[in-house]
């Protein structure tokens, strides 16, 4: 078995969940071979983990159905990437921290407050660095950002007002048909979205901490009161009188695609078990849950909702995620300081600074280089990776900017929102990091 227990030598990792995100992340092996190597791969799917153990060249007796036969096995790489659907992150985390596995965990960290405190402790206990793949932190954006705020550029911050977008179509894609549809199936829409946000929002308020949430939503028109007459229950059998003029048509956001050839990335590429070819798609869209009338669903998380906060010293912050946006997840953001202000728009490429003072407006260039694969993010994926393999091959736990405490409270204030939210009510975080309903 390869190991490794010292710095500078090769760093082996097993990919839990060979999905969107696990083969992504797997394509960091390429940027540094000799350096980082995956080494095993589990997945249900024999097409995805078929499909990862070819990109990373994995021995045949380290490919596994099931992560709990790697788990039943001694020790044999450095660390896991944790990449399973939500509900499936608490049991791997767990098992893999109490056989000293680092950890690489997709976000969100877990779907309840008790999990996540649980791998928080467990990970402690057992000496295990956890890092949650909160990647929007490591964005050229975000840390420009970060760092004129801890400069004192722009004063005492105050205030900060974040947005989401989510996209009309990627809402539908993702909390209408997908995966993150109902809650007790996967997680709230906030948690499940939004959970960057807030840890944005808290990563920029740097040593204030949030102390004060509420929060409102709504399913907004994703039910069969707004289905059109004569729709049918499927795309592909709906009249086309009524599926050209739906903005939501699985046509449309599958096959079509807004171009004349045929898309097999990202979102047609999770529809089916096998290749994403036009065959594999159309019967998906036949049979399975992404070519159903979005009006028909089962769905029951939130296409709109608003949090707002404060925290200690009297600051406050608002964050919107709206499902029904032309952009996709292009957020915006204005910080707002007693000396000056912070904005920006996801895609510009500057930070806008404005100086109370001197009444200058400062443009911050960002650099922005593709990084193939992992340029998911705007290259986030990138620099997570970077950050999480540096830190397990030169043994500096300095570079996890996404660990377990951070996370753990950022996680907090998006459970204290669905409290605050469902319970009608403002709900306190206290400073011991329980949570209190006012």
């Amino acid at each position: 078995m390869i190991m490794s227990d010292s710095e500078g030598k090769l760093t082996t990792a097993i990919v839990i969940g060979a999905g969107q995100r696990g083969f992504g992340y797997a394509h960091y092996q390429e940027e540094k071979p000799e350096e980082f190597r995956v080494i095993a791969v589990a997945d249900p799917k024999k097409y995805q983990r078929e499909r990862l153990q070819t990109l990373c060249n994995i021995a045949d007796d380290m490919v596994f159905q099931d992560w709990r036969e790697v788990a039943e096995r001694e020790r044999f790489a450095d660390c896991v990437m944790i990449c399973t659907q939500d509900q499936q992150h608490k049991e791997p985390a767990v098992v893999f921290a109490k056989k000293g596995y680092h950890i690489l965990l997709e976000k969100p960290m877990a779907t309840t407050e008790e999990d996540c405190r649980e791998i928080v402790r467990v990970c402690k206990e057992n000496n295990v660095f956890l890092t949650v793949c909160h990647v929007l932190r490591y964005t050229p954006w975000v840390r420009k950002i970060k760092e004129l705020i801890d400069s004192g550029a722009i004063g005492d911050v105050v205030n900060i007002q974040h947005l989401e977008p989510v996209g009309y179509w990627h809402f539908a894609h993702s909390y209408v048909r997908g995966n993150w549809h109902k809650e007790s199936e996967s997680s709230p829409s906030l948690l499940a979205k939004c959970c960057h946000d807030v840890d944005l929002v808290c990563h920029w308020m740097g040593e204030k901490k949030c102390q004060k949430v509420s929060s409102f939503g709504h399913l907004s028109h994703f039910n069969k009161e707004n289905k059109p007459k004569k729709a049918a229950n499927r795309c592909l059998d709906c009249p086309k009188e009524v599926e050209s003029k739906c903005p939501y048509s699985a046509v449309e956001i599958y096959i079509n695609n807004g171009i004349k050839s045929f898309n097999k990335g990202w979102p047609v590429s999770v529809l089916t078990s096998g290749p994403p070819d036009i065959e594999n798609v159309t019967e998906a869209l036949r049979t399975g849950p992404y070519g159903r009338c979005v009006f028909d669903m089962d769905n029951d998380v939130m296409s709109q909702q608003v949090v707002n906060m404060q925290f200690t010293g009297g600051a406050t912050a608002s964050l919107s995620m709206i499902g029904f946006t032309e952009s996709i997840c292009a957020r915006e953001v204005n910080v707002f300081g007693t000396k000056g202000e912070i904005r920006y728009k996801d895609g510009n490429g500057s930070v806008l600074q404005v100086d109370f003072t001197t009444g200058q407006r400062y443009h911050h260039k960002l650099e922005s280089r593709n990084r193939g694969p992992l340029s998911g993010h705007g290259g986030a994926d990138y620099c997570l990776m970077e950050n999480f393999e540096s830190a397990l091959y030169h043994k500096d736990f300095s570079k996890i900017h996404t660990g377990a405490d951070e996370t753990l409270a950022s996680h907090l204030v998006v459970f204290a929102a669905e409290k605050a939210r469902k319970e009608n009510r403002v709900v306190t975080i206290n400073e011991d990091m329980s949570i209190l309903a006012n």
